[in-house]
């Protein structure tokens, strides 16, 4: 691989720096908007440099696909009700984890000769990739209500256990005979497929926000793999950056569920039993009312929740 520019360099890892600072920004509600308005800036000065590698190809066809991206992107982003937040991310999240596949599987059909490690790291990248794109659509589809209910199939976490192996080996297969046969890749990506939606079509709404969570870190790892292969220094730091702290916020989801990722993952839960009985009393209050206590009271203190996102309350309390 070429020498990369030191402008070209030096812009990526502005804009990695940018994405650290946007990440740290994200962690309180005070700095979040600034957060994410530095990580923009970030992505934009990495995507202008990319455009500046000397001998570069396909430039109108990657100009095309930011445009329609960037369109798409922003026309759902405009329209998109705070209440289906969750689901956008489900779907951008899995977005990402299919571009690291997606470059995994060109670098394998050109067949160049790679280190043993590249290709490692490649086909780590792919086989996690592959799982979080459609484990994400999945997770779209059933907090969208596309899908209405969770499935489980017999013997699930065998299936679970089986496939994972497949694909292991499938991806141990191809390292050892690399180039790889088209046909031993398509058999790699489709079982690598395979494995996201068998694993998350038992999953309930409930576990739901934590697997997410999680496909961001398979996402941030894939990507940052992917980076390596490349020799994007951008990528490694922004995926790595993310796969940190995607596991650390999934770690944090399950114990505030007081239940392992684990149990989330293979042990879904279930409704069962009748509803314990209703003990207390509950005082009633009009708008009126709220807004007399509030007037008079020393402090008040405002959680945002989804009462909050459903009245469209959260710009008028800002």
């Amino acid at each position: 691989m070429m020498a990369l520019p030191f402008y070209v360099q030096g812009a990526w890892f502005l804009g990695a720096l940018l994405f650290i600072l946007g990440l740290k920004g994200m962690s309180s509600p005070a700095t979040a908007r600034r957060g994410i308005v530095w990580a923009g800036y970030g992505m934009l000065i990495a995507i202008a440099a990319t455009f500046l590698i000397p001998g570069l190809k396909n430039i109108a066809l990657m100009a095309l696909a930011l445009v329609i991206g960037a369109a798409a992107a922003w026309i759902s982003g405009k329209k998109v009700k705070m209440t289906d937040m969750p689901q956008m991310v489900a779907i951008y999240n899995g977005m990402g984890g299919g571009a690291a596949a997606a470059i995994a599987a060109i670098e394998f059909a050109k067949g160049d000769a790679h280190s043993t490690i590249v290709t490692t790291l490649a086909v780590l990248g792919a086989l996690i990739g592959a799982v979080s794109f459609t484990g994400s659509c999945v997770a779209y589809a059933k907090l969208q209500g596309l899908m209405k209910k969770a499935f489980r199939l017999p013997a699930q976490n065998v299936v679970n256990v089986v496939l994972a192996l497949a694909a292991i080996a499938l991806g141990v297969t191809m390292i050892v005979l690399a180039p790889a046969k088209p046909e031993l890749i398509f058999l790699f990506f489709a079982v690598a497929l395979l494995l996201g939606v068998i694993v998350t079509l038992p999953i309930g709404g409930a576990d739901m926000p934590v697997v997410i969570s999680l496909f961001n870190a398979f996402t941030g790892l894939a990507v940052g793999f992917e980076g390596y292969v490349l020799g994007n220094p951008a990528l490694i730091i922004a995926g790595i950056v993310v796969g940190a702290a995607g596991t650390l916020l999934t770690q944090l989801m399950a114990k505030a569920m007081n239940r392992p990722i684990s149990n989330i993952l293979f042990t879904p839960m279930v409704a069962s039993g009748a509803g314990e009985a209703i003990e207390g009393t509950m005082k009633e209050l009009s708008g009126l009312d709220a807004a007399a206590m509030m007037r008079y009271a020393s402090k008040v203190i405002i959680v945002p929740g989804y009462g909050m996102a459903v009245a469209h309350a959260q710009h008028k309390v800002w």
